[in-house]
Protein backbone atom coordinates (compact mmCIF):
# COMPACT_ATOMS: atom_id res chain seq x y z
CA UNK A 1 0.00 0.00 0.00
CA UNK A 2 1.70 3.35 -1.18
CA UNK A 3 1.25 6.70 0.24
CA UNK A 4 -0.02 7.87 -3.32
CA UNK A 5 -3.29 5.22 -3.09
CA UNK A 6 -4.17 6.89 0.49
CA UNK A 7 -4.45 10.07 -1.05
CA UNK A 8 -6.65 8.61 -4.18
CA UNK A 9 -8.94 7.15 -1.20
CA UNK A 10 -8.89 10.25 0.39
CA UNK A 11 -9.94 12.20 -2.21
CA UNK A 12 -12.61 10.46 -3.49
CA UNK A 13 -13.83 10.02 -0.08
CA UNK A 14 -14.07 13.64 0.65
CA UNK A 15 -15.46 14.60 -2.88
CA UNK A 16 -17.73 11.43 -3.07
CA UNK A 17 -17.31 11.36 -6.49
CA UNK A 18 -15.19 9.18 -9.04
CA UNK A 19 -15.11 11.75 -12.03
CA UNK A 20 -14.77 15.34 -9.50
CA UNK A 21 -11.86 13.46 -7.83
CA UNK A 22 -9.81 12.20 -10.74
CA UNK A 23 -9.80 15.56 -11.98
CA UNK A 24 -8.84 17.24 -8.74
CA UNK A 25 -6.18 14.76 -8.79
CA UNK A 26 -5.02 14.97 -12.60
CA UNK A 27 -5.68 11.33 -12.80
CA UNK A 28 -8.29 9.61 -15.03
CA UNK A 29 -11.24 8.73 -14.35
CA UNK A 30 -10.21 4.78 -14.93
CA UNK A 31 -7.10 4.87 -13.49
CA UNK A 32 -8.84 6.52 -9.98
CA UNK A 33 -11.36 3.20 -9.98
CA UNK A 34 -8.95 0.55 -10.41
CA UNK A 35 -6.47 2.71 -7.74
CA UNK A 36 -9.26 2.05 -5.75
CA UNK A 37 -10.43 -1.04 -6.56
CA UNK A 38 -6.65 -2.92 -5.74
CA UNK A 39 -6.66 -1.09 -2.85
CA UNK A 40 -10.17 -2.94 -1.85
CA UNK A 41 -8.87 -6.16 -2.92
CA UNK A 42 -5.17 -5.42 -1.11
CA UNK A 43 -7.47 -4.96 2.47
CA UNK A 44 -9.88 -8.01 2.01
CA UNK A 45 -13.01 -5.44 2.26
CA UNK A 46 -15.46 -3.14 0.39
CA UNK A 47 -14.65 0.65 1.41
CA UNK A 48 -17.35 2.00 -0.69
CA UNK A 49 -20.76 1.84 -1.76
CA UNK A 50 -21.07 3.09 -5.67
CA UNK A 51 -24.23 4.29 -6.81
CA UNK A 52 -25.72 6.95 -9.75
CA UNK A 53 -25.40 9.65 -7.26
CA UNK A 54 -22.05 9.30 -6.15
CA UNK A 55 -20.62 6.97 -3.69
CA UNK A 56 -20.68 6.48 0.44
CA UNK A 57 -18.51 4.94 2.85
CA UNK A 58 -19.12 1.66 4.23
CA UNK A 59 -18.21 0.82 8.15
CA UNK A 60 -15.03 0.03 7.46
CA UNK A 61 -14.44 2.65 5.03
CA UNK A 62 -15.07 5.06 7.63
CA UNK A 63 -12.41 3.12 9.66
CA UNK A 64 -9.95 3.55 7.19
CA UNK A 65 -10.09 6.87 5.99
CA UNK A 66 -9.52 8.06 9.80
CA UNK A 67 -6.50 5.96 9.75
CA UNK A 68 -5.57 7.07 6.08
CA UNK A 69 -6.08 11.01 6.71
CA UNK A 70 -3.71 9.82 10.22
CA UNK A 71 -0.81 8.68 7.69
CA UNK A 72 -0.99 11.10 5.46
CA UNK A 73 -0.70 13.83 7.98
CA UNK A 74 2.48 12.69 9.39
CA UNK A 75 3.95 12.22 5.57
CA UNK A 76 3.10 15.71 5.08
CA UNK A 77 4.91 17.12 8.55
CA UNK A 78 7.83 14.87 7.72
CA UNK A 79 7.81 16.09 4.03
CA UNK A 80 7.72 19.62 5.33
CA UNK A 81 10.33 19.04 8.12
CA UNK A 82 12.74 18.35 5.59
CA UNK A 83 11.73 21.33 3.77
CA UNK A 84 12.25 23.63 6.10
CA UNK A 85 15.90 22.11 6.40
CA UNK A 86 16.31 22.17 2.70
CA UNK A 87 19.87 24.41 2.70
CA UNK A 88 21.20 21.93 5.20
CA UNK A 89 20.40 18.90 3.74
CA UNK A 90 23.94 17.32 2.32
CA UNK A 91 25.55 14.23 2.20
CA UNK A 92 26.68 11.30 -0.96
CA UNK A 93 24.13 9.65 -2.46
CA UNK A 94 25.58 6.28 -4.10
CA UNK A 95 24.36 5.53 -7.70
CA UNK A 96 24.55 2.24 -9.26
CA UNK A 97 23.10 2.54 -13.05
CA UNK A 98 23.25 0.04 -16.20
CA UNK A 99 23.57 1.54 -19.55
CA UNK A 100 19.95 2.46 -20.97
CA UNK A 101 17.75 5.04 -22.24
CA UNK A 102 16.31 4.97 -18.95
CA UNK A 103 20.27 6.88 -18.14
CA UNK A 104 18.40 9.75 -19.82
CA UNK A 105 15.27 10.59 -17.19
CA UNK A 106 17.71 9.58 -14.40
CA UNK A 107 20.35 11.89 -15.06
CA UNK A 108 17.36 14.70 -15.56
CA UNK A 109 16.39 13.47 -11.96
CA UNK A 110 19.93 13.88 -10.46
CA UNK A 111 20.60 17.29 -12.28
CA UNK A 112 16.76 19.05 -10.55
CA UNK A 113 17.45 16.78 -7.31
CA UNK A 114 21.13 18.64 -7.60
CA UNK A 115 19.56 21.99 -8.09
CA UNK A 116 17.40 21.72 -5.30
CA UNK A 117 19.38 20.72 -2.79
CA UNK A 118 23.17 21.85 -3.91
CA UNK A 119 25.13 20.44 -0.60
CA UNK A 120 24.18 17.26 -1.69
CA UNK A 121 26.82 15.09 -3.80
CA UNK A 122 26.51 11.92 -5.91
CA UNK A 123 28.78 8.82 -6.44
CA UNK A 124 28.01 7.29 -9.71
CA UNK A 125 28.73 3.46 -10.47
CA UNK A 126 28.41 2.29 -13.53
CA UNK A 127 27.97 -1.61 -13.67
CA UNK A 128 26.26 -4.46 -15.33
CA UNK A 129 22.94 -5.13 -12.76
CA UNK A 130 23.88 -8.24 -10.84
CA UNK A 131 26.95 -6.01 -9.42
CA UNK A 132 25.11 -3.17 -8.74
CA UNK A 133 22.22 -5.10 -6.70
CA UNK A 134 25.28 -7.22 -4.89
CA UNK A 135 26.59 -3.87 -3.99
CA UNK A 136 23.01 -2.34 -2.98
CA UNK A 137 22.60 -5.97 -0.76
CA UNK A 138 25.97 -4.68 1.12
CA UNK A 139 24.21 -1.05 1.56
CA UNK A 140 26.97 0.21 -0.47
CA UNK A 141 24.92 1.74 -3.22
CA UNK A 142 21.96 3.60 -2.51
CA UNK A 143 19.60 3.49 -5.62
CA UNK A 144 19.98 1.36 -8.62
CA UNK A 145 19.32 1.73 -11.97
CA UNK A 146 18.69 -1.49 -13.58
CA UNK A 147 17.21 -3.38 -16.84
CA UNK A 148 14.70 -6.07 -16.38
CA UNK A 149 14.63 -9.05 -15.59
CA UNK A 150 14.99 -8.32 -12.09
CA UNK A 151 13.89 -9.96 -8.81
CA UNK A 152 12.51 -7.26 -7.36
CA UNK A 153 11.34 -8.90 -4.05
CA UNK A 154 13.69 -7.23 -1.75
CA UNK A 155 13.63 -3.76 -2.89
CA UNK A 156 10.75 -1.29 -3.52
CA UNK A 157 11.28 0.14 -7.11
CA UNK A 158 9.60 2.45 -9.94
CA UNK A 159 9.35 0.75 -13.64
CA UNK A 160 10.25 3.18 -16.12
CA UNK A 161 7.81 3.77 -18.73
CA UNK A 162 9.92 3.67 -21.93
CA UNK A 163 10.49 0.33 -23.54
CA UNK A 164 14.31 -0.45 -24.95
CA UNK A 165 14.61 -3.25 -28.02
CA UNK A 166 16.60 -5.88 -28.38
CA UNK A 167 19.03 -6.06 -31.77
CA UNK A 168 22.35 -7.17 -33.47
CA UNK A 169 25.14 -4.17 -33.74
CA UNK A 170 27.28 -5.08 -36.84
CA UNK A 171 29.72 -3.29 -39.19
CA UNK A 172 28.33 -1.51 -41.88
CA UNK A 173 29.92 -3.84 -44.49
CA UNK A 174 28.77 -7.15 -43.20
CA UNK A 175 26.20 -9.27 -45.49
CA UNK A 176 23.24 -8.84 -42.93
CA UNK A 177 23.41 -4.96 -42.51
CA UNK A 178 20.87 -3.88 -45.08
CA UNK A 179 18.29 -5.71 -43.02
CA UNK A 180 15.44 -3.62 -41.26
CA UNK A 181 14.82 -6.70 -39.03
CA UNK A 182 16.33 -10.44 -38.47
CA UNK A 183 15.77 -13.37 -37.01
CA UNK A 184 18.26 -14.00 -34.11
CA UNK A 185 19.02 -17.61 -35.63
CA UNK A 186 20.19 -15.78 -38.74
CA UNK A 187 22.93 -14.95 -36.61
CA UNK A 188 24.54 -18.29 -35.47
CA UNK A 189 26.99 -18.26 -38.42
CA UNK A 190 28.69 -15.59 -37.54
CA UNK A 191 31.18 -14.55 -34.62
CA UNK A 192 28.77 -12.91 -31.61
CA UNK A 193 29.31 -10.59 -28.76
CA UNK A 194 27.17 -11.43 -25.82
CA UNK A 195 26.26 -9.96 -22.78
CA UNK A 196 27.90 -11.22 -19.67
CA UNK A 197 24.80 -10.87 -17.05
CA UNK A 198 23.94 -14.52 -16.76
CA UNK A 199 19.90 -13.89 -17.14
CA UNK A 200 19.89 -11.99 -20.45
CA UNK A 201 22.60 -14.52 -21.32
CA UNK A 202 20.29 -17.28 -21.27
CA UNK A 203 17.18 -15.41 -22.62
CA UNK A 204 19.52 -14.50 -26.28
CA UNK A 205 20.86 -18.29 -26.11
CA UNK A 206 17.26 -18.93 -26.28
CA UNK A 207 16.53 -16.82 -29.00
CA UNK A 208 19.49 -17.98 -31.04
CA UNK A 209 17.69 -21.60 -30.11
CA UNK A 210 21.39 -23.05 -29.55
CA UNK A 211 24.09 -24.07 -26.84
CA UNK A 212 26.59 -21.91 -26.41
CA UNK A 213 29.26 -24.50 -27.11
CA UNK A 214 27.84 -24.49 -30.87
CA UNK A 215 28.73 -20.73 -31.22
CA UNK A 216 31.51 -18.75 -31.95
CA UNK A 217 31.59 -16.47 -29.01
CA UNK A 218 35.15 -14.32 -28.79
CA UNK A 219 33.96 -11.97 -26.14
CA UNK A 220 31.45 -11.50 -23.11
CA UNK A 221 30.90 -8.09 -22.12
CA UNK A 222 29.50 -6.21 -18.97
CA UNK A 223 28.89 -2.60 -20.12
CA UNK A 224 28.73 -2.00 -24.18
CA UNK A 225 30.75 1.07 -24.34
CA UNK A 226 34.08 -0.83 -25.21
CA UNK A 227 32.03 -3.56 -26.83
CA UNK A 228 31.16 -1.05 -29.48
CA UNK A 229 35.32 -0.69 -30.04
CA UNK A 230 35.67 -4.44 -30.93
CA UNK A 231 32.46 -4.17 -33.38
CA UNK A 232 34.09 -1.63 -35.46
CA UNK A 233 37.35 -3.72 -35.24
CA UNK A 234 35.01 -6.60 -36.74
CA UNK A 235 35.82 -8.92 -33.69
CA UNK A 236 31.77 -9.63 -33.89
CA UNK A 237 28.36 -8.68 -33.93
CA UNK A 238 26.92 -7.95 -29.85
CA UNK A 239 23.36 -8.56 -29.09
CA UNK A 240 22.60 -5.59 -27.11
CA UNK A 241 19.79 -2.97 -26.77
CA UNK A 242 18.91 0.37 -28.52
CA UNK A 243 19.04 2.94 -25.44
CA UNK A 244 22.45 1.38 -24.30
CA UNK A 245 24.13 2.19 -27.91
CA UNK A 246 22.41 5.71 -27.74
CA UNK A 247 25.20 6.81 -25.02
CA UNK A 248 27.61 5.65 -27.81
CA UNK A 249 26.67 5.68 -31.17
CA UNK A 250 29.08 5.39 -34.66
CA UNK A 251 28.02 5.89 -38.34
CA UNK A 252 30.31 2.80 -38.92
CA UNK A 253 27.77 0.35 -37.66
CA UNK A 254 24.02 -0.40 -38.32
CA UNK A 255 21.63 -1.62 -35.05
CA UNK A 256 19.25 -4.30 -36.63
CA UNK A 257 16.30 -4.93 -34.54
CA UNK A 258 15.39 -8.98 -33.56
CA UNK A 259 12.29 -10.19 -35.22
CA UNK A 260 9.92 -10.77 -33.42
CA UNK A 261 10.84 -7.99 -31.13
CA UNK A 262 11.96 -8.40 -28.07
CA UNK A 263 11.73 -5.51 -25.48
CA UNK A 264 12.62 -4.73 -21.78
CA UNK A 265 12.03 -1.78 -19.40
CA UNK A 266 14.32 0.25 -16.86
CA UNK A 267 13.86 -0.11 -13.08
CA UNK A 268 14.87 2.42 -10.76
CA UNK A 269 15.27 0.15 -7.31
CA UNK A 270 16.10 0.98 -3.32
CA UNK A 271 16.04 -1.63 -0.48
CA UNK A 272 12.92 -2.34 1.10
CA UNK A 273 12.35 -1.19 5.06
CA UNK A 274 15.92 0.33 4.74
CA UNK A 275 17.14 3.21 7.25
CA UNK A 276 18.27 5.96 4.70
CA UNK A 277 19.86 9.62 5.26
CA UNK A 278 18.06 12.66 5.03
CA UNK A 279 19.29 13.15 1.33
CA UNK A 280 18.61 9.53 0.37
CA UNK A 281 15.17 9.10 1.59
CA UNK A 282 14.63 12.85 -0.14
CA UNK A 283 15.77 11.41 -3.32
CA UNK A 284 13.59 8.00 -3.41
CA UNK A 285 10.45 10.99 -2.25
CA UNK A 286 11.39 12.51 -5.67
CA UNK A 287 11.66 9.31 -7.61
CA UNK A 288 8.17 8.19 -6.48
CA UNK A 289 6.86 11.66 -7.55
CA UNK A 290 8.28 10.71 -10.93
CA UNK A 291 6.09 7.05 -10.09
CA UNK A 292 2.69 9.14 -10.03
CA UNK A 293 3.67 11.26 -13.31
CA UNK A 294 3.74 8.08 -15.13
CA UNK A 295 0.23 6.86 -13.95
Amino acid sequence: MELRTLRYFLAAASEENITRAAELLHVTQPTLSRQLMDLERELGTTLMYRGKKGMTLTEDGLFFRQRAEEIVELADRLEQSFVERSTEVSGVISIGATESVGSRLFAKLIKQFSDKYPLVKFDLYNEMADYIKERMDKGLIDVGLLLEPVDTSKYDFVRLSQKETWGVLMRADHPLSDRETLRAEEMRPYPLILPLRERVRAEILNWLNAEEKDLNIPLSYTLLSNAVLLVEEGLGCAFCLDGALAIRSSPDLRFIPIAPEHTTRSVLVWKKNHLFTPAVSLFIQEINMLRAKMI
